[in-house]
């Protein structure tokens, strides 16, 4: 993958499978985010072939919200789904009652809370997880990565999270894959959770 005539990713294979979470992990800059974009289809030149599904949803690290509208219009713009969907996403992840709020009337932990929601409206087959966890309390990225794993029992939906958090992956991930940066590398780890299984 490159960017501005510029390699950012050398070659990677690996596959997730419905019902799967993979985290990926690796230094800071070495492409965890680009590659994550380059399967959503958000950007750089991609020699070889990326097979995703059309039905993904992407969580970014910031939660990346409309900040003129509210929150169910947050979901429903978007993805196209309907306002009694968007309710009861945002019931899911503990927001029931604050559909007519903006986002800077909800805390951080909320907005977080209402991009899951979002994601989950969409309903994919395959959820991208950027980080979504990141400078929230233990307390609640502990509660968010639970909506995480219901919704994919729910779901059946593929997961690929990028974490810097060797506890996230071990919490959430079925296998986790470490970005190495050595050319045409990506070395396969087993996660602390499947070797304790």
């Amino acid at each position: 993958m490159s960017r501005g005539g510029s390699p950012v990713l050398g070659e990677i294979a690996f596959k997730v499978a419905a019902g799967e979470t993979v985290a990926l992990i690796g230094p800071s800059g070495i492409g965890k985010t680009s590659l994550l974009r380059a399967i959503a289809g958000l950007g750089g030149e991609v020699s070889g072939r990326i097979d995703a599904p059309k039905q993904l949803a992407y969580v970014f690290q910031e939660p990346t919200l409309l900040p003129w509208r509210r929150a169910v219009d947050n979901i429903t713009l978007p993805t196209g789904a309907s306002p009694s969907v968007a309710r009861q996403a945002l019931g899911e992840v503990g927001l029931a009652g604050k559909e007519s709020l903006f986002p800077d009337q909800l805390s951080l932990g909320q907005q977080r809370r209402l991009s899951l929601a979002r994601a989950f409206a969409s309903n994919p087959e395959l959820l991208l997880l950027d980080e979504p966890f990141v400078s929230l309390d233990a307390a609640l990225a502990s509660e968010m990565m639970g909506l995480v794993t219901t919704f994919q029992k729910t779901s059946g939906a593929a997961i690929l999270l990028v974490t810097h958090a060797p506890e996230e992956a071990a919490e959430l991930a079925d296998r986790t894959l470490l970005l190495s940066g050595h050319p045409a590398q990506i070395s396969q780890e087993t996660a602390r959770k499947a070797a304790m299984a």
